[in-house]
């Protein structure tokens, strides 16, 4: 330690917890609402910064002392010294977005210890995308008011959970409750823009992201079937088939694919719509 001065004590150096305090008080001010940090800075860190703190200001500095468990990996605690340390950019570097990791954050209460993987990780990237697929049919049905009585009974669910010691994990469950209530497209639309201040997760941004990419593809295969009269008969016959299965004329709907067997002509079924392959 190079920092070293005579005091009427004896040598001294500054050490962390005085570090904060100044840092804290230059930036944030000598009135905090909220101080946190992990479970391993309640004592003596932050026990040393109230003491120091206060003795100088002569009044209570921060409201609330919020304390969070640690982020762990199979292996242990996640911290420099262990050579275990995360990063964002080190996450985006793998190709995450780093909405996926707030949202996997969430999903847990800020007083448990949360184990991180990337199989854990992988599974709330693909909850994130079904909850954006989910609120895409939302932004395409808006014509009706908002109900104000029903957003203010879903609001309150929200606010219920954070209140709750801030439990993000039930604020999680109400924004699914969101998408279940019944209640119309542009109330769900407005809870979740609400919520949404808290959570950030850019869930409408993200589902209208979804919506402009299926217009641009729909509006690049229009331009590829304008070119290719062969390929515009065959989608031709895809819908009339598709008309006939929603009309539960079945028959009909066979006997049109049937017919572009003949041809040599393959219909393949998917989540995405019916493909085809020509043999």
């Amino acid at each position: 330690q190079e920092l070293k001065w005579n005091s009427p004590w004896g040598v001294g150096y500054p050490g962390w917890h005085i570090e904060c305090s100044c840092i804290s008080m230059k930036h944030l001010g000598e009135h905090l609402d909220i101080h946190c940090g992990g479970i391993d800075n309640a004592f003596p860190h932050h026990t040393n910064e109230i003491a120091q703190s206060e003795a100088f200001l002569g009044h209570k500095w921060c409201n609330w002392w919020m304390h969070v468990l640690h982020l762990n990996t199979n292996s242990g605690k996640m911290s420099k010294s262990s050579g275990e340390f995360l990063t964002v950019s080190l996450l985006e570097s793998k190709g995450y977005d780093p909405l996926v990791y707030r949202f996997f954050c969430l999903q847990s209460h800020y007083r448990k210890s949360l184990v991180f993987s990337y199989e854990n990780l992988d599974n709330a990237a693909i909850s994130y995308k079904k909850l954006v697929a989910r609120i895409v049919p939302l932004l395409k049905d808006t014509d009706k008011a908002v109900d104000a009585e029903a957003l203010a009974a879903l609001k309150k669910r929200f606010t219920d959970a954070l209140d709750n010691d801030l439990n993000t994990s039930l604020a999680v469950t109400a924004l699914y409750d969101v998408l279940k209530a019944q209640c119309n497209a542009a109330t769900k639309l407005a809870a979740i823009a609400d919520f949404d201040t808290v959570l950030r997760l850019d869930l409408i941004a993200a589902a209208q992201r979804v919506i402009d990419e299926e217009e641009k593809a729909r509006a690049e295969k229009e331009a590829a079937l304008a070119a290719d009269p062969v390929a515009r008969a065959i989608e031709e016959k895809i819908a009339a088939r598709a008309a006939a299965k929603k009309a539960k004329n079945f028959a009909e709907a066979d006997a049109i694919r049937n017919e572009l067997l003949e041809r040599g002509i393959t219909l393949l079924d998917t989540r995405e719509g019916t493909k085809f392959s020509i043999n």
